[in-house]
């Protein structure tokens, strides 16, 4: 997949921008796609759409952009809806979705087959995506 390369020292949360807060469950940089793991850690993990569990896949209100850098074991927040300036080059008015890469995103071009699809939002801007989980349950063709 072409994921998206996101800048972690640009990643900002916009005006209206819903978060909360935990603890990383593994290493995470700001801009990463993580959900909150409620059946093993309660910590924050790196979401990946081809994971074996459906929460990891996005099947949860708890997934979205971590706005913060952090090491295992340390706070970070997470912005689960609205918009963020994520750092990255998207395209205005394009869809972008969880990739198979633990924590990346990607257009649904790059989507690889087998993969569950889990649009996380829409680019309001060449920098700027507007948080919308949709969760689909269905692994693509």
């Amino acid at each position: 997949m072409a994921d998206i390369s996101v800048t972690a020292s640009a990643v900002v949360a916009g005006a209206s921008a819903q978060t909360k807060t935990g603890v990383a469950g593994a290493a995470i940089a700001a801009g990463d796609i993580v959900y909150l793991d409620s059946t093993t850690t309660g910590k924050w993990q790196l979401a990946d759409s081809d994971a074996a569990t459906a929460e990891a896949r996005g099947q949860t209100s708890n997934i979205g952009v971590a706005l913060n850098t952090a090491a295992l074991n340390q706070p970070v927040i997470v912005q689960v809806s609205g918009p963020v300036t994520l750092g990255a080059v998207l395209t205005a008015g394009t869809a972008y979705y969880l990739s198979d890469t633990p924590g990346k995103l990607c257009p649904f071009a790059d989507d690889v087959g087998g993969d569950y699809i889990t649009l996380m939002g829409q680019a309001a801007s060449t920098s700027v995506l507007n948080i919308d989980v949709q969760y689909s349950g269905v692994a693509s063709a």
